[in-house]
């Protein structure tokens, strides 16, 4: 991941008119994504996977690893064409299946009401409610309304930006509001700042931060939920219906099987039995 600095602190107003404006330029500009007839013609699809977004895809000794690059494997077999991966950073990932230069985005993008705009999302991969991460020991924070005036630290580009409300809502109720918000390239990048205490707290999935809290206890402890009900999925470009029916129907058979299951619990921590086969987002 590249060492470019957190972006600056705006008001949540102008982060969410940033990115809505930035996401209709996407939509504006964009070329025509491959149907999958096109991409059968052609003889391979590109998918974009991200390069840092422990444990769902990362990189590991220089191969790609993690619980969509598993799948990945699996879809490969699944398809009757080459698949071609390209590993990026987040940032580009989803604006890339946008304008077409990729025909889907194999990672764990949360499914929100901004994104549905411009793309389609597969059936649910897994359960993502939000929490809040802190520095391990830190007891100014023990609880939600704790957070008040706190710096917070956060993916730029995430669709937990968009869930912010729901914790602007939470801290209302105790008489508060959010503090500075630092926008950060990488997950990586924020939980560093966390540990040298340039943030007070960090919001991601709950996947992420057990894994985090997991791999590092004695430096991070997890918080407390920030979010109601929010899922993942694979995303192609909007209206590319073929193409998507192909992939739900890869990962139904993926649930069907049980491989679906035990690639969750692995990388995941648990088995989501009871995912929804499709999701609408009211954030």
């Amino acid at each position: 991941m590249g060492t470019s600095q957190p972006f600056r602190h705006w008001s949540a107003g102008l982060r969410l008119a940033a990115f809505a404006s930035f996401a209709l330029l996407a939509v504006s500009t964009a070329s025509s994504a491959a149907t999958l007839e096109e991409i059968k013609s052609r003889g391979y699809m590109i998918v974009a996977t991200e390069d840092d977004f422990k444990p769902f895809e990362f990189m590991e000794n220089g191969k790609p690893t993690g619980y969509d690059n598993e799948l990945l494997v699996e879809l490969r077999k699944f398809v009757p064409f080459e698949i071609r991966q390209e590993v990026i950073p987040w940032t580009g990932l989803l604006a890339g299946v946008s304008t077409g230069k990729y025909d889907v985005a194999v990672t764990a993008a949360l499914i929100t009401k901004e994104r549905v705009q411009s793309l389609d999302f597969t059936m649910p991969i897994a359960d993502t409610r939000h929490y809040y991460v802190k520095r391990k020991g830190d007891t100014s924070i023990k609880e939600i309304k704790d957070l008040a005036g706190k710096t917070l630290g956060i993916q730029a580009g995430s669709g937990l930006l968009q869930r912010l409300p729901e914790l602007e809502e939470m801290l209302t109720k105790t008489g508060s509001k959010i503090g500075k918000v630092v926008q950060y390239t990488s997950y990586p990048e924020a939980y560093q700042d966390l540990a040298l205490k340039r943030v007070d707290y960090v919001i991601n999935t709950i996947i992420n931060l057990q894994s985090l809290t997991t791999d590092k206890p004695d430096v991070f402890e997890l918080g407390q939920p920030v979010s109601g009900e929010s899922y993942p999925g694979w995303a192609v470009k909007k209206g590319n219906a073929e193409l998507l029916a192909l992939l739900n129907s890869f990962l139904t058979e993926q649930k069907k099987n049980g491989n679906m299951p035990k690639l969750q619990a692995k990388w995941l921590g648990k088995s989501f039995p009871d995912l929804p086969s499709s999701f609408t987002p009211t954030y």
